[in-house]
């Protein structure tokens, strides 16, 4: 009777270890593949998600008539914005350095400096400088300053074909080459024969004047404002005066450099320039006639001092046609 009863027993104990054993089993195997779908579905949210489309940015379009010295590739700049910065002595005391270096670009002239103090009226920044071939000489010997310095600017150097030629009988070209060799990460580029013919014809068209004939030359200043409107949407000029400016009987006297202090009155510079008959001369005062009137048509502005162009009587209008791409 024992032993029955002892054997059912038994197989009550077995029976309920059994069930005992199944349900550990089932819930340990519930919980990893709740763990494991939970770790999938973490997994999910952190997968990263493709990064939103964004519009390529437009290609500069490429400038004709200025090519690389090394490669002869074509200028590739677009600003919309650009401060050209004279080297008038204007600029001195007028504190306008951090506007000018919050434009998309600087453009600066010839050697013009913007350390040694200079800064706070000038600026620190040079996206493009324009220099004459009469004024390599100097921007070598600040090479420091204006070169090394620089990795980030465009230099574009005019000077005569005679002086840019290719064939080894360019001293102008020639230094420039040897000079980009000696720095290869400076972005240096000249003007062609045939663009330096297209600012002459748009010197002659602007004021029915040949420059030639007259003996003279355009300024680094007619070169620089003629680039920027190829390459700037808007363009605020610092420190170039009215064209009548030097007229007025209480001007206000200032050095033509601002960086030469002691060097000649920037007024009687024009004027002895513009009456000029005999000799390399520049005409000043008329390429700012031109400006004045390019500003009523194009987005150009002057500052330091700041004026605006007189408006045209009713009867003309502003001829700023400029062709010369």
């Amino acid at each position: 009777m024992k032993t029955p009863m002892r054997h059912g027993v038994a197989v009550l104990l077995v029976l309920l270890l059994c069930a005992s054993l199944f349900l550990v089993y089932n819930g340990n195997f519930s919980g990893v593949a709740r763990d494991a779908n939970d770790t999938l579905a973490s997994r999910q949210l952190r997968r990263p998600t493709t990064p939103p489309v964004r519009a390529a940015k437009p290609l500069a379009p490429v400038l004709q008539g200025y090519s690389g010295i090394i490669d002869h590739k074509p200028l590739k700049m677009h600003c919309q914005t650009c401060a050209l910065v004279t080297s008038s002595g204007h600029l001195i005391g007028g504190g306008r350095g951090a506007e000018i270096d919050r434009a998309e670009c600087v453009i600066r002239m010839n050697d013009a400096p913007t350390a040694r103090g200079y800064a706070v009226d000038v600026g620190r920044r040079t996206s493009l400088r324009v220099i004459a071939h009469s004024s390599m000489q100097r921007v070598l010997r600040s090479r420091h300053e204006l070169l090394n310095a620089s990795q980030d600017t465009v230099f574009i150097f005019w000077g005569p074909s005679n002086y840019m030629r290719r064939d080894g009988k360019g001293p102008v070209y020639n230094n420039l080459r040897l000079m980009n060799q000696v720095l290869p990460k400076l972005r240096v580029y000249i003007i062609s024969w045939q663009k330096m013919l297209q600012f002459d014809d748009l010197f002659k068209k602007e004021t029915g004047k040949d420059r030639r004939v007259s003996n003279s030359w355009l300024s680094t200043g007619w070169f620089t404002m003629t680039i920027a409107l190829e390459l700037c949407d808007r363009i605020n000029v610092y420190g170039m005066v009215a064209p009548d400016f030097c007229r007025e009987p209480q001007h206000h006297s200032v050095p033509y450099h601002y960086y030469e202090p002691r060097g000649p009155d920037e007024c009687a510079m024009y004027i002895s320039h513009e009456r000029g008959r005999r000799g390399s001369h520049h005409r000043f005062i008329t390429e700012k006639r031109v400006f004045a009137n390019w500003a009523r048509t194009f987005d150009i502005h002057f500052y330091q001092p700041d004026w605006s162009p007189a408006p045209l009587p009713a009867n003309r209008t502003a001829n700023a046609t400029l062709s010369t791409t």
